[in-house]
């Protein structure tokens, strides 16, 4: 026996294997527990056209993160470079500055912390998106001495002046690891350790869709590693619709070839206990899913609520044009005008001739 009876129920199914099978899109991720799908690139900042923006609501100019007690703010994108123009940054090649996804300005130079990536990560239920390969991190005695030249700047003003000379070694000195950056560069970028930025997105409905609340958390130790946690309604995640479904033609076409071997199998599978067992957990447990991860209510908890309406939808329209062809052969009501009178026109002749010989009499009397 063929298995024909499943061409319906496989049906609802494919559409959802073939989204799987096709690999993901740039700034997408399927959640492994709840296979919720998650799109970030609504927040994506794309670059002007002709100067020009392409939407009315569309960014002129990157996200921006303060940072606080650092002495400096963050400009970054998501999953694409930044739109401004980065002629130069510490310790990146000329040919990797367009790709640049995230930066800061510290006394006039830019360093970067992070080339684009479009690859998002789920670590339990946090997603998360990592940039690397920024410029190179700081020597650890250069990263203690601005630690120290922080400090100091809390001092009484007795202790300018010891200030001003650690604060003119200082910048010596940063000159100094920007050379030996610029010479590792030259040896070779196996051995470098370079800047790296950890984003946290996080779901927030109070927002509109393209907007986001990005915040800076910190840094390593060493200022290699930049944190930062992106408020979005992008990073609530959703149902994925299929680029492609089952036509109304395609139901119908379907449903006249296969109807009638569909229908018999069905019958014929109804006393086994084992298809309605089937069924019973495809809908329960379609309704419970709906209900609870995509917090779906009414008809739209039932699973694959768009093929089986549908499905329905065409019947409906099957039913209404064979009542209203039947309609026709059906008797009609009457009007008043049609009303019969109880007599044929013999006796309504005959109810005149007598009339008219009753006036004659009385005439004649």
């Amino acid at each position: 026996m063929r298995p024909i009876f499943l061409l319906p129920i496989l049906s609802c199914f494919l559409p959802s294997f073939a989204a799987d099978s096709k690999p993901l899109l740039p700034c997408t991720i399927y959640q492994p527990t709840t296979n919720a799908y998650y799109d970030i690139s609504p927040i994506a900042v794309q670059p002007l056209v002709d100067h020009k923006k392409a939407h009315k609501d569309d960014r002129t100019e990157s996200w921006h993160a303060r940072g606080y007690d650092t002495g400096t703010n963050f400009t970054l994108n998501f999953c694409a470079p930044v739109i401004e123009t980065v002629e130069e940054a510490v310790g990146i090649k000329e040919d990797l500055l367009k790709n640049i996804s995230a930066f800061y300005e510290w006394k006039g130079k830019k360093y970067s912390i992070g080339q684009t990536s479009t690859e998002l990560v789920f670590r339990g239920r946090e997603l998360s998106l990592n940039y690397t390969n920024g410029s190179p991190c700081d020597s650890p005695s250069t990263h203690d001495r601005r630690k120290l030249k922080h400090d100091d700047d809390d001092d009484d003003d007795e202790d300018d002046k010891k200030n001003k000379g650690d604060k003119k070694k200082a910048d010596e000195d940063e000159d100094d690891d920007e050379k030996s950056h610029k010479s590792k560069s030259a040896k070779g970028d196996d051995n470098i350790r370079r800047k790296s930025t950890l984003i946290s997105l996080a779901c927030d409905q109070n927002l509109p869709l393209g907007k986001a609340h990005i915040s800076f958390i910190g840094s390593s130790p060493d200022q290699c590693t930049y944190f930062f946690r992106a408020k979005t309604m992008a990073a609530c995640g959703g149902v994925k619709e299929p680029p492609t479904g089952l036509g109304a033609g395609g139901v119908f076409f379907v449903m006249y070839t296969f109807g009638p071997t569909i229908i018999v199998q069905a019958l014929k599978l109804t006393l086994n206990y084992s298809f309605l067992i089937f069924l019973a957990v495809y809908v329960l447990g379609g309704i419970a899913y709906q209900r609870t991860v995509q917090h779906q209510r009414g008809w739209r908890q039932l699973p694959n609520y768009n093929v089986w309406a549908s499905i329905f939808s065409v019947l409906r329209d099957i039913i209404i044009i064979l009542t209203s062809s039947c309609s026709r052969l059906l008797p009609r009501r009457q009007g008043y005008n049609q009303l019969p009178s109880g007599r044929g026109r013999g006796s309504r002749a005959d109810d005149e001739n007598r009339l008219i010989d009753q006036l004659d009499e009385e005439w004649d009397d």
